[in-house]
């Protein structure tokens, strides 16, 4: 929600998907509105549906008009040992983190390449290089990210479409907040800046990379940490 808000807050119009519209989506919505921003308008989707995305995409081309950025941020999570997750808990989270935005994206950027510019970010993580115990399938998903990036930009650089990924690190979330014990103390300390980065930055990096400020970046993976994997 951080990165609607911000864009909002820059002036651009921002289209929210997601399955149902939340009391914290709602609140953007209305403080966009009052505060003259770009609006925050929400589409309801279920993004695990993949064969609906093709009349998903041409819905919001025919409503919104063409598309000019793209941020794959919806993400599921498993936490376990590998041989205990059941396989269909497995199948959806590869569906959302990966096959997904993939899909998404590819009929989302057709609407770019016909405008010769747009901007794709993809929402990666940590994980994806570092591993993390209990989370091999989620960070299998997150490295494909990194791999769709780098080969996308290549294949759509030559249109003036770039396309870039983010990698969090542990981020100052509720979730977050709510780690047992002094789990949340022991992550923050193992970063060089002895603190979680703020969905914040994370939003303002999704808004640097959209922007004209971006418009000779591409292909690349910046990690957002606090200095987690200094």
């Amino acid at each position: 929600m951080a990165i609607a808000k911000k864009l909002a807050a820059r002036g651009y119009q921002t289209i929210a998907v997601a399955r149902s519209a939340t009391p914290e989506l709602q609140e953007a919505i209305e403080s966009a509105r009052a505060e003259g921003g770009g609006p925050i308008k929400f589409e309801a989707f279920d993004l695990a549906e993949i064969e609906s995305i093709p009349a998903f995409a041409r819905k919001l081309r025919n409503q919104h008009g063409s598309i000019y950025g793209l941020v794959n941020n919806a993400a599921a999570s498993i936490e376990g040992l590998l041989a205990n997750t059941p396989d269909d808990q497995i199948e959806r989270l590869l569906r959302i983190n990966c096959l997904s935005p993939i899909i998404l994206t590819k009929y989302l950027v057709r609407s770019m390449m016909a405008d010769g510019r747009g901007r794709v970010v993809n929402i990666a993580s940590i994980i994806a290089s570092t591993g993390y115990n209990g989370l091999a399938v989620y960070g299998a998903s997150k490295a494909s990210m990194v791999g769709f990036t780098k080969s996308l930009a290549r294949e759509v650089g030559r249109l003036g479409i770039t396309v870039n990924a983010l990698a969090p690190g542990f981020v100052d979330t509720a979730m977050t907040r709510s780690l047992a014990g002094d789990q949340r103390k022991r992550i923050a300390e193992r970063s060089a800046l002895r603190r979680l980065a703020e969905a914040e930055d994370v939003a303002e990096m999704a808004v640097y990379l959209i922007g004209d400020s971006g418009a000779n970046i591409t292909g690349v993976v910046m990690t957002i940490d606090a200095g987690a994997t200094a």
